[in-house]
Protein backbone atom coordinates (compact mmCIF):
# COMPACT_ATOMS: atom_id res chain seq x y z
CA UNK A 1 0.00 0.00 0.00
CA UNK A 2 1.36 3.29 -1.14
CA UNK A 3 2.43 5.59 2.48
CA UNK A 4 3.18 9.16 2.43
CA UNK A 5 2.65 11.85 4.98
CA UNK A 6 0.55 14.37 3.76
CA UNK A 7 0.06 17.44 5.57
CA UNK A 8 -3.93 18.49 6.66
CA UNK A 9 -2.59 22.46 7.45
CA UNK A 10 -0.44 23.10 4.97
CA UNK A 11 -0.80 25.62 2.19
CA UNK A 12 -0.95 23.12 -0.46
CA UNK A 13 -4.01 21.08 -1.01
CA UNK A 14 -4.30 17.29 0.14
CA UNK A 15 -5.03 16.28 -3.93
CA UNK A 16 -1.72 18.06 -4.82
CA UNK A 17 0.55 17.02 -2.19
CA UNK A 18 -0.96 13.35 -3.30
CA UNK A 19 -0.44 13.66 -6.73
CA UNK A 20 2.71 15.19 -6.22
CA UNK A 21 4.23 11.61 -3.90
CA UNK A 22 2.98 9.75 -7.06
CA UNK A 23 4.14 11.52 -9.86
CA UNK A 24 7.92 11.57 -7.97
CA UNK A 25 7.40 8.06 -7.58
CA UNK A 26 6.22 7.21 -11.42
CA UNK A 27 8.96 9.14 -12.30
CA UNK A 28 12.25 7.61 -10.68
CA UNK A 29 10.79 4.11 -11.18
CA UNK A 30 9.71 3.24 -7.70
CA UNK A 31 6.05 2.39 -9.60
CA UNK A 32 6.65 0.74 -12.02
CA UNK A 33 5.03 0.36 -15.72
CA UNK A 34 2.25 -1.67 -15.47
CA UNK A 35 1.96 -1.06 -11.91
CA UNK A 36 -1.54 -1.18 -10.36
CA UNK A 37 -2.10 1.52 -7.88
CA UNK A 38 -4.73 1.14 -4.85
CA UNK A 39 -8.36 1.49 -5.28
CA UNK A 40 -9.34 5.02 -4.22
CA UNK A 41 -11.52 2.99 -1.49
CA UNK A 42 -8.61 1.87 0.24
CA UNK A 43 -5.95 4.41 -0.55
CA UNK A 44 -8.54 7.25 1.29
CA UNK A 45 -9.04 4.90 3.91
CA UNK A 46 -5.27 3.83 4.64
CA UNK A 47 -3.84 7.84 4.37
CA UNK A 48 -6.80 9.10 6.26
CA UNK A 49 -8.02 11.10 3.74
CA UNK A 50 -11.56 11.19 1.55
CA UNK A 51 -12.23 9.37 -1.58
CA UNK A 52 -12.73 12.64 -3.26
CA UNK A 53 -9.05 13.88 -2.79
CA UNK A 54 -8.14 10.37 -3.85
CA UNK A 55 -10.27 10.67 -6.83
CA UNK A 56 -8.69 14.41 -7.78
CA UNK A 57 -5.17 12.91 -7.62
CA UNK A 58 -5.87 10.19 -9.69
CA UNK A 59 -7.65 12.18 -12.53
CA UNK A 60 -4.55 14.78 -12.53
CA UNK A 61 -1.79 11.91 -12.79
CA UNK A 62 -4.31 10.24 -15.76
CA UNK A 63 -4.56 13.92 -17.64
CA UNK A 64 -1.07 14.16 -17.51
CA UNK A 65 -0.43 10.90 -18.68
CA UNK A 66 1.18 9.48 -15.70
CA UNK A 67 -1.39 6.60 -15.28
CA UNK A 68 -3.98 5.06 -17.36
CA UNK A 69 -7.43 3.49 -16.32
CA UNK A 70 -9.23 0.37 -17.56
CA UNK A 71 -12.82 -0.25 -16.72
CA UNK A 72 -13.92 -2.46 -13.52
CA UNK A 73 -9.93 -2.95 -13.39
CA UNK A 74 -8.68 0.29 -11.78
CA UNK A 75 -5.50 2.60 -12.22
CA UNK A 76 -2.31 1.24 -13.54
CA UNK A 77 1.20 3.02 -14.25
CA UNK A 78 2.15 3.98 -17.79
CA UNK A 79 5.24 3.49 -19.40
CA UNK A 80 6.57 6.99 -19.76
CA UNK A 81 10.56 6.24 -20.17
CA UNK A 82 12.08 9.51 -19.36
CA UNK A 83 15.00 10.56 -21.30
CA UNK A 84 17.23 11.74 -18.73
CA UNK A 85 17.14 10.64 -14.37
CA UNK A 86 15.08 13.19 -13.24
CA UNK A 87 16.66 15.44 -11.18
CA UNK A 88 14.52 17.39 -7.69
CA UNK A 89 14.24 20.90 -9.12
CA UNK A 90 15.34 23.82 -6.63
CA UNK A 91 14.60 27.54 -7.44
CA UNK A 92 18.18 29.17 -7.27
CA UNK A 93 18.75 32.96 -7.40
CA UNK A 94 22.16 33.10 -10.55
CA UNK A 95 23.47 35.77 -8.11
CA UNK A 96 22.82 38.12 -5.23
CA UNK A 97 21.53 41.22 -7.37
CA UNK A 98 23.47 43.34 -4.26
CA UNK A 99 26.38 41.64 -5.13
CA UNK A 100 26.75 42.44 -8.68
CA UNK A 101 29.85 44.57 -9.46
CA UNK A 102 27.80 46.61 -12.41
CA UNK A 103 24.88 47.31 -10.11
CA UNK A 104 26.11 47.62 -6.66
CA UNK A 105 27.42 50.99 -7.05
CA UNK A 106 25.66 53.92 -9.05
CA UNK A 107 27.45 55.18 -11.42
CA UNK A 108 27.29 58.36 -12.89
CA UNK A 109 26.93 57.56 -16.90
CA UNK A 110 27.61 60.25 -19.52
CA UNK A 111 26.45 57.94 -22.58
CA UNK A 112 22.82 57.55 -20.93
CA UNK A 113 20.11 58.72 -22.86
CA UNK A 114 17.41 58.50 -20.78
CA UNK A 115 15.63 61.77 -20.80
CA UNK A 116 14.96 63.06 -16.84
CA UNK A 117 11.73 61.94 -14.98
CA UNK A 118 10.84 65.75 -13.67
CA UNK A 119 10.43 66.82 -17.35
CA UNK A 120 7.56 64.35 -18.34
CA UNK A 121 4.44 66.32 -18.01
CA UNK A 122 2.17 63.61 -16.07
CA UNK A 123 -0.27 65.77 -14.70
CA UNK A 124 -1.38 66.43 -18.08
CA UNK A 125 -0.58 63.27 -18.88
CA UNK A 126 -2.93 61.59 -16.62
CA UNK A 127 -5.61 63.82 -17.24
CA UNK A 128 -5.97 62.89 -20.52
CA UNK A 129 -5.99 59.40 -19.57
CA UNK A 130 -8.83 59.43 -17.76
CA UNK A 131 -10.29 61.95 -20.85
CA UNK A 132 -9.48 59.09 -23.27
CA UNK A 133 -10.94 56.36 -21.12
CA UNK A 134 -14.11 58.32 -20.91
CA UNK A 135 -14.38 59.35 -24.07
CA UNK A 136 -13.10 56.21 -26.35
CA UNK A 137 -14.21 53.34 -24.81
CA UNK A 138 -15.45 52.15 -28.17
CA UNK A 139 -11.99 52.68 -29.83
CA UNK A 140 -10.05 51.08 -27.04
CA UNK A 141 -11.17 47.85 -26.93
CA UNK A 142 -11.07 47.48 -30.81
CA UNK A 143 -7.88 46.53 -32.64
CA UNK A 144 -5.84 49.01 -33.90
CA UNK A 145 -5.16 49.35 -37.64
CA UNK A 146 -1.46 47.97 -38.32
CA UNK A 147 -0.32 51.18 -39.41
CA UNK A 148 -1.93 52.37 -35.92
CA UNK A 149 -4.55 54.45 -34.75
CA UNK A 150 -5.79 57.44 -37.75
CA UNK A 151 -6.48 59.84 -34.86
CA UNK A 152 -2.60 59.82 -33.92
CA UNK A 153 -1.25 59.30 -37.69
CA UNK A 154 -3.29 62.77 -38.37
CA UNK A 155 -2.32 64.17 -35.33
CA UNK A 156 1.41 63.64 -36.31
CA UNK A 157 1.37 64.69 -39.88
CA UNK A 158 0.11 67.86 -38.51
CA UNK A 159 2.71 68.22 -36.36
CA UNK A 160 5.17 68.43 -38.85
CA UNK A 161 3.69 70.73 -41.24
CA UNK A 162 3.28 72.74 -38.65
CA UNK A 163 6.67 72.47 -36.76
CA UNK A 164 8.78 71.35 -40.09
CA UNK A 165 6.83 72.29 -42.94
CA UNK A 166 6.66 68.47 -44.17
CA UNK A 167 3.56 67.52 -46.38
CA UNK A 168 2.53 64.57 -45.34
CA UNK A 169 -0.44 62.34 -45.72
CA UNK A 170 -1.82 60.53 -42.77
CA UNK A 171 -2.18 57.32 -44.54
CA UNK A 172 1.75 57.41 -44.92
CA UNK A 173 2.83 57.21 -41.56
CA UNK A 174 2.87 53.86 -39.55
CA UNK A 175 2.88 53.44 -35.50
CA UNK A 176 5.48 51.19 -33.78
CA UNK A 177 6.79 50.00 -30.43
CA UNK A 178 9.95 52.13 -30.96
CA UNK A 179 12.78 52.68 -33.84
CA UNK A 180 14.06 49.05 -33.41
CA UNK A 181 10.72 47.63 -34.38
CA UNK A 182 10.40 50.06 -37.01
CA UNK A 183 13.54 49.00 -38.72
CA UNK A 184 13.25 45.11 -38.26
CA UNK A 185 9.75 45.94 -40.57
CA UNK A 186 11.76 48.21 -43.01
CA UNK A 187 14.25 45.20 -43.40
CA UNK A 188 11.39 42.72 -44.48
CA UNK A 189 9.67 45.56 -46.76
CA UNK A 190 13.52 46.40 -48.56
CA UNK A 191 14.79 42.62 -48.73
CA UNK A 192 17.69 40.74 -47.26
CA UNK A 193 19.45 40.56 -50.36
CA UNK A 194 20.12 44.71 -49.67
CA UNK A 195 23.35 46.15 -49.11
CA UNK A 196 22.64 48.91 -46.25
CA UNK A 197 25.22 51.49 -46.31
CA UNK A 198 25.84 53.20 -42.43
CA UNK A 199 27.40 56.07 -41.19
CA UNK A 200 30.82 55.45 -39.56
CA UNK A 201 31.00 55.71 -36.70
CA UNK A 202 27.31 55.54 -36.17
CA UNK A 203 24.92 53.77 -33.30
CA UNK A 204 25.73 50.23 -32.41
CA UNK A 205 21.94 49.17 -32.31
CA UNK A 206 21.42 49.90 -35.66
CA UNK A 207 24.39 47.67 -37.10
CA UNK A 208 23.40 45.04 -34.59
CA UNK A 209 19.62 44.70 -36.14
CA UNK A 210 20.65 44.92 -39.92
CA UNK A 211 23.44 41.86 -38.25
CA UNK A 212 20.86 39.58 -37.24
CA UNK A 213 18.80 39.74 -40.17
CA UNK A 214 22.33 38.83 -42.21
CA UNK A 215 22.13 42.18 -44.42
CA UNK A 216 25.12 42.83 -45.56
CA UNK A 217 26.81 46.25 -44.30
CA UNK A 218 28.96 48.55 -45.95
CA UNK A 219 30.62 52.01 -43.92
CA UNK A 220 30.87 55.30 -44.81
CA UNK A 221 32.97 57.98 -43.44
CA UNK A 222 31.69 60.77 -41.61
CA UNK A 223 32.97 64.68 -42.80
CA UNK A 224 32.59 67.72 -41.08
CA UNK A 225 29.82 68.48 -43.27
CA UNK A 226 27.95 64.68 -43.88
CA UNK A 227 29.01 61.26 -44.91
CA UNK A 228 31.42 61.76 -47.70
CA UNK A 229 29.34 60.52 -50.82
CA UNK A 230 32.42 60.21 -53.06
CA UNK A 231 32.93 56.87 -50.61
CA UNK A 232 29.41 55.83 -50.59
CA UNK A 233 29.46 55.84 -54.17
CA UNK A 234 32.36 53.79 -55.08
CA UNK A 235 30.19 51.17 -52.92
CA UNK A 236 27.44 48.18 -54.26
CA UNK A 237 24.86 49.63 -51.35
CA UNK A 238 21.27 49.91 -52.12
CA UNK A 239 20.21 51.69 -49.25
CA UNK A 240 21.58 54.43 -47.03
CA UNK A 241 20.72 54.53 -43.05
CA UNK A 242 21.64 57.99 -41.94
CA UNK A 243 21.14 61.11 -39.66
CA UNK A 244 21.61 63.87 -41.52
CA UNK A 245 19.74 66.76 -39.26
CA UNK A 246 22.15 66.10 -36.21
CA UNK A 247 24.44 62.69 -36.72
CA UNK A 248 25.04 60.56 -33.65
CA UNK A 249 27.60 60.81 -32.04
CA UNK A 250 29.53 63.29 -34.34
CA UNK A 251 26.37 65.73 -34.48
CA UNK A 252 27.30 67.02 -38.23
CA UNK A 253 24.58 68.47 -40.46
CA UNK A 254 24.96 67.01 -43.64
CA UNK A 255 24.79 69.90 -45.78
CA UNK A 256 22.40 71.21 -48.46
CA UNK A 257 24.45 70.17 -51.55
CA UNK A 258 25.13 66.71 -50.12
CA UNK A 259 21.47 66.21 -49.39
CA UNK A 260 20.84 66.89 -53.69
CA UNK A 261 23.94 64.73 -54.19
CA UNK A 262 22.09 61.99 -51.88
CA UNK A 263 18.99 62.67 -53.43
CA UNK A 264 20.44 62.16 -56.69
CA UNK A 265 22.18 58.90 -55.42
CA UNK A 266 18.80 57.59 -55.02
CA UNK A 267 17.08 58.39 -58.40
CA UNK A 268 19.72 56.23 -59.89
CA UNK A 269 18.06 52.46 -59.64
CA UNK A 270 16.12 50.81 -57.25
CA UNK A 271 17.78 53.22 -54.58
CA UNK A 272 16.18 54.24 -50.64
CA UNK A 273 17.47 56.54 -47.81
CA UNK A 274 16.43 55.87 -44.13
CA UNK A 275 16.21 59.32 -42.91
CA UNK A 276 16.66 58.62 -38.96
CA UNK A 277 15.76 62.06 -37.54
CA UNK A 278 17.62 61.38 -34.35
CA UNK A 279 16.41 64.68 -31.42
CA UNK A 280 15.99 66.98 -34.17
CA UNK A 281 13.17 68.70 -32.06
CA UNK A 282 16.16 70.21 -29.65
CA UNK A 283 17.90 72.56 -32.02
CA UNK A 284 19.38 75.36 -29.80
CA UNK A 285 19.97 78.01 -32.48
CA UNK A 286 18.58 79.32 -35.64
CA UNK A 287 15.66 77.23 -37.17
CA UNK A 288 14.79 73.77 -37.31
CA UNK A 289 17.30 71.87 -39.97
CA UNK A 290 14.87 71.20 -43.24
CA UNK A 291 14.88 67.44 -43.26
CA UNK A 292 15.52 65.30 -46.56
CA UNK A 293 11.82 64.30 -47.18
CA UNK A 294 10.93 67.79 -47.12
CA UNK A 295 12.87 68.14 -50.19
CA UNK A 296 12.25 64.56 -51.90
CA UNK A 297 10.12 65.02 -55.06
CA UNK A 298 11.01 61.33 -56.19
CA UNK A 299 9.50 59.33 -53.14
CA UNK A 300 13.23 58.15 -52.11
CA UNK A 301 13.24 58.80 -48.59
CA UNK A 302 11.53 56.78 -45.63
CA UNK A 303 11.26 58.69 -42.49
CA UNK A 304 11.80 57.89 -38.95
CA UNK A 305 11.43 59.36 -35.59
CA UNK A 306 10.30 58.76 -31.91
CA UNK A 307 8.85 60.60 -28.75
CA UNK A 308 11.45 58.90 -26.78
CA UNK A 309 13.67 61.86 -26.64
CA UNK A 310 10.76 64.38 -26.60
CA UNK A 311 8.61 62.92 -24.01
CA UNK A 312 9.93 59.60 -22.59
CA UNK A 313 12.54 57.34 -23.19
CA UNK A 314 10.13 54.36 -21.99
CA UNK A 315 7.07 55.51 -23.77
CA UNK A 316 8.03 53.40 -26.82
CA UNK A 317 6.37 55.76 -29.48
CA UNK A 318 8.05 55.36 -32.68
CA UNK A 319 6.75 56.07 -36.49
CA UNK A 320 8.10 56.34 -40.03
CA UNK A 321 6.79 57.58 -43.36
CA UNK A 322 6.58 55.40 -46.44
CA UNK A 323 6.77 56.95 -49.70
CA UNK A 324 3.89 55.93 -52.02
CA UNK A 325 5.54 52.85 -53.65
CA UNK A 326 6.93 51.25 -50.36
CA UNK A 327 3.41 52.31 -48.76
CA UNK A 328 1.71 49.96 -51.38
CA UNK A 329 4.01 47.26 -51.27
CA UNK A 330 3.97 47.60 -47.02
CA UNK A 331 0.00 47.27 -47.35
CA UNK A 332 -0.23 44.19 -49.72
CA UNK A 333 3.11 42.55 -47.84
CA UNK A 334 2.94 43.37 -44.20
CA UNK A 335 -0.14 44.52 -43.09
CA UNK A 336 -1.19 41.45 -41.40
CA UNK A 337 1.30 42.54 -38.63
CA UNK A 338 -0.87 43.99 -35.19
CA UNK A 339 0.06 47.41 -34.38
CA UNK A 340 2.67 47.15 -31.28
CA UNK A 341 1.69 50.08 -29.46
CA UNK A 342 -1.78 50.12 -26.97
CA UNK A 343 -5.09 51.86 -28.16
CA UNK A 344 -4.72 54.00 -24.74
CA UNK A 345 -1.20 55.34 -25.22
CA UNK A 346 -1.96 56.25 -29.03
CA UNK A 347 -5.25 58.34 -28.16
CA UNK A 348 -3.63 59.82 -25.19
CA UNK A 349 -1.01 60.81 -27.43
CA UNK A 350 -2.84 61.76 -29.98
CA UNK A 351 -5.01 64.24 -27.82
CA UNK A 352 -2.19 65.29 -26.40
CA UNK A 353 -0.55 66.76 -29.47
CA UNK A 354 -4.17 67.84 -30.75
CA UNK A 355 -4.84 69.90 -27.70
CA UNK A 356 -1.41 71.70 -27.87
CA UNK A 357 0.29 70.38 -25.11
CA UNK A 358 3.33 68.54 -27.13
CA UNK A 359 4.11 72.19 -28.75
CA UNK A 360 4.07 74.11 -25.36
CA UNK A 361 6.14 71.20 -23.84
CA UNK A 362 8.69 71.26 -26.58
CA UNK A 363 9.04 74.92 -26.23
CA UNK A 364 9.82 74.34 -22.61
CA UNK A 365 12.17 71.42 -22.93
CA UNK A 366 14.33 73.47 -25.58
CA UNK A 367 14.50 76.20 -22.62
CA UNK A 368 15.39 73.56 -19.88
CA UNK A 369 17.86 71.45 -21.60
CA UNK A 370 19.55 74.34 -22.92
CA UNK A 371 20.39 75.92 -19.67
CA UNK A 372 21.03 72.60 -18.45
CA UNK A 373 23.45 72.28 -21.31
CA UNK A 374 24.98 76.02 -20.70
CA UNK A 375 25.07 75.43 -17.24
CA UNK A 376 27.23 72.41 -17.36
CA UNK A 377 29.24 73.60 -20.38
CA UNK A 378 30.00 76.74 -17.94
CA UNK A 379 31.42 74.93 -15.15
CA UNK A 380 33.31 72.54 -17.14
CA UNK A 381 35.19 75.69 -18.73
CA UNK A 382 35.33 77.44 -15.27
CA UNK A 383 36.83 74.33 -14.03
CA UNK A 384 40.42 73.82 -13.34
CA UNK A 385 39.72 71.31 -16.37
CA UNK A 386 39.55 74.58 -18.66
CA UNK A 387 42.78 74.10 -19.90
CA UNK A 388 42.69 70.36 -20.39
CA UNK A 389 39.36 69.78 -22.44
CA UNK A 390 37.37 71.09 -26.00
CA UNK A 391 34.13 71.05 -26.01
CA UNK A 392 32.26 70.15 -29.73
CA UNK A 393 28.95 69.71 -31.06
CA UNK A 394 26.84 71.24 -28.57
CA UNK A 395 24.53 73.25 -30.58
CA UNK A 396 21.59 70.96 -30.84
CA UNK A 397 20.63 67.15 -29.28
CA UNK A 398 20.90 66.16 -25.56
CA UNK A 399 24.74 65.20 -25.80
CA UNK A 400 27.85 67.21 -26.77
CA UNK A 401 31.35 65.86 -27.37
CA UNK A 402 34.46 66.51 -24.82
CA UNK A 403 37.89 66.06 -26.52
CA UNK A 404 40.32 65.36 -23.37
CA UNK A 405 43.95 66.52 -23.24
CA UNK A 406 46.00 64.12 -21.44
CA UNK A 407 49.08 61.68 -21.29
CA UNK A 408 46.51 58.70 -20.43
CA UNK A 409 45.77 56.62 -23.24
CA UNK A 410 41.57 56.55 -23.90
CA UNK A 411 40.74 53.07 -22.41
CA UNK A 412 42.96 54.23 -19.38
CA UNK A 413 40.47 57.54 -18.98
CA UNK A 414 37.55 55.21 -18.78
CA UNK A 415 38.91 52.42 -16.04
CA UNK A 416 40.22 55.49 -14.19
CA UNK A 417 37.02 56.89 -14.01
CA UNK A 418 34.99 53.85 -13.56
CA UNK A 419 36.48 52.86 -10.80
CA UNK A 420 35.61 56.81 -9.45
CA UNK A 421 32.14 56.08 -10.10
CA UNK A 422 31.41 57.79 -13.66
CA UNK A 423 31.20 55.88 -16.61
CA UNK A 424 32.03 57.65 -20.39
CA UNK A 425 31.97 56.07 -23.54
CA UNK A 426 34.62 57.22 -25.91
CA UNK A 427 33.63 57.74 -29.64
CA UNK A 428 35.83 54.89 -30.40
CA UNK A 429 32.89 53.21 -29.05
CA UNK A 430 30.73 53.77 -31.93
CA UNK A 431 33.30 52.85 -34.99
CA UNK A 432 32.93 49.55 -36.65
CA UNK A 433 36.72 50.32 -37.76
CA UNK A 434 39.65 52.35 -36.68
CA UNK A 435 39.04 55.85 -35.30
CA UNK A 436 40.95 58.24 -37.62
CA UNK A 437 39.32 61.66 -36.18
CA UNK A 438 37.67 61.74 -32.54
CA UNK A 439 41.18 60.52 -30.02
CA UNK A 440 40.46 60.88 -26.46
CA UNK A 441 37.00 62.12 -27.29
CA UNK A 442 33.48 61.03 -25.11
CA UNK A 443 30.13 61.79 -25.28
CA UNK A 444 28.44 63.79 -22.28
CA UNK A 445 24.53 63.26 -22.88
CA UNK A 446 23.46 65.69 -20.01
CA UNK A 447 20.05 64.94 -20.34
CA UNK A 448 19.65 63.28 -17.00
CA UNK A 449 22.80 64.64 -15.24
CA UNK A 450 21.99 67.09 -12.37
CA UNK A 451 23.70 70.37 -11.09
CA UNK A 452 24.86 67.98 -8.19
CA UNK A 453 26.23 65.16 -10.66
CA UNK A 454 27.81 67.87 -12.25
CA UNK A 455 30.25 68.93 -9.48
CA UNK A 456 30.79 65.44 -9.21
CA UNK A 457 32.18 64.80 -12.66
CA UNK A 458 34.14 67.73 -12.47
CA UNK A 459 35.88 66.35 -9.20
CA UNK A 460 36.45 62.78 -10.34
CA UNK A 461 38.01 64.20 -13.68
CA UNK A 462 40.41 66.32 -12.18
CA UNK A 463 41.66 64.02 -9.85
CA UNK A 464 42.23 61.54 -13.13
CA UNK A 465 43.28 64.41 -15.89
CA UNK A 466 44.94 67.22 -13.72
Amino acid sequence: MLTYSLNKKGAIPLYEQLYRAIKKDITIGILKAGEKLPSKRNLAKHLGISIVTVETSYQQLKAEGYIYSQAKKGFFVSEINPHHPPVEKTIRLLSNPESRPDEAKAYLRLSNNQTNSETFPFATWSKIVRQVLNNCQDELVHPSPSKGVLLLRQAIAKHLNDYRGMAVDPRQIIIGAGTEYLYTILIQLLGLDKTVALEEPSYSKIRKIYQQFHVKQTFIDMEKDGLSMSQLKETDADIVHLSPSHQFPTGAILSISKRYELLSWANQGNRYIIEDDYDSEFRFQGLPIPSLQEIDSLGKVIYINTFSKSLASTLRISYMILPPQLLERFEKQLSFYNNTVSNLQQYTLAYFINDGFFEKHLNRMRLFYQKKRDTFIQKLLASPLKNHISIHDEESGLHFIMTIKSDLSEDRICQETLANGLQMTAISHYYQGENKHFDKSFIVNYANISNQDIEKIINILSQIIL
